[in-house]
């Protein structure tokens, strides 16, 4: 990838990092569906308008709306159901760990449906950024329970879902960003609100407060609105394997934000996971092994020279 798609993943990863903080303050006064539900309404309404105006159509018939529903089920409604089901079970450490393996999936549904090449080097980096999630989130991220099968199974199903919309969002790559993330986002809201109706009858529910209400804002237009015309822009440039990448930093991102803003101690795996994260990034990026091989005299031949020891 270029290093503006380096940084944009950066940028995604903190707005969805921060997507912890907006959701614990608005649970305290709205449960999950309805949280969700007016997470990916308001930010349809946000960017439907923008759209609009910036110049650009929405698609005009059910044909041209048709690959946003399948986009907005297996981006939106199927993983946010299920990862949000699998929490309940599991604990959060643990599924923070599950869903990084959401670029595992989507680089193997991309060798399997469209035949794209499955590299070493990524294969070696997706593995790498997995682990570090692990050491990252600690040794909480392995207590598992009897109930705890079925809950790693969710988050599982949810991150499998996420790479099949990896791989529908091929098709997307030519459309405006702006579009993508309006169209999926409205597409979600019809799908999620008479779910959250039937589940959570909101409209019996007390109003929340002025804190919970800002949360859901905040959840709205920056961690929804504003990262998914981020996240389509990626997936238009360096393409939907790499975009889901950002899978692997989001729990970086998350604890930055607990160190910084809420003044959280900074534990020292917490500290080695990233480093084991940006490693497996480096690897996936390949730009720091063919520096290597080009600066550095007899780096290959000694790298060979210790594989064929080891061997």
């Amino acid at each position: 990838m270029r290093a503006a798609d380096w940084l944009l993943l950066m940028l995604l990863s903190i707005l969805w990092g921060a997507t912890f903080f907006f959701v614990a303050v608005a649970l305290v006064a709205l449960p999950p569906l309805t949280l969700v539900t007016a997470r990916v309404a308001l930010a349809a309404l946000l960017l439907a308008p923008l759209a609009l105006i910036g110049g650009y159509r929405l698609p005009a018939t059910f044909r041209a709306w048709r690959p946003y529903v399948v986009l907005g089920f297996l981006n939106n409604l199927a993983p946010f159901t299920l990862m949000t089901y699998g929490q309940t079970r599991i604990a959060s450490a643990l599924a923070a760990v599950l869903n990084a393996t959401t670029p595992l999936f989507t680089l193997l549904l991309a060798r399997l449906f469209a035949g794209e090449a499955l590299s070493a080097a990524k294969l070696a980096g997706v593995g790498l950024g997995i682990g570090g999630v692990a050491v990252l989130m600690g040794p909480s991220a392995l207590g598992v329970d009897g109930a705890g099968a079925v809950g790693m199974l969710a988050v599982l199903a949810g991150a499998l879902s996420y790479g099949l919309a990896a791989l529908w969002m091929r098709r997307l790559r030519q459309t405006p960003p702006l579009v993508s993330a309006a169209a999926q986002l409205m597409c979600s809201s019809a799908m999620l609100a008479p779910v959250a109706a039937y589940i959570d009858r909101f409209w019996q529910l007390p109003a929340p407060g002025a804190i919970p209400l800002a949360a859901v804002a905040g959840l709205a237009v920056f961690s929804t609105a504003l990262a998914y015309v981020v996240f389509f822009r990626i997936n238009a440039t360096a393409g939907p394997s790499n975009v889901m990448l950002v899978t692997l930093l989001i729990p970086v991102t998350a604890t930055a934000l607990g160190v910084l803003v809420l003044g959280e101690a900074l534990a020292p795996n917490q500290v080695a996971g990233a480093l084991v994260i940006a490693s497996g990034l480096a690897v996936i990026d390949g730009r720091l092994i063919g520096w290597l091989r080009r600066h550095v005299p007899g780096w290959r031949e000694r790298a060979v020279g210790r594989g064929g020891e080891r061997s």
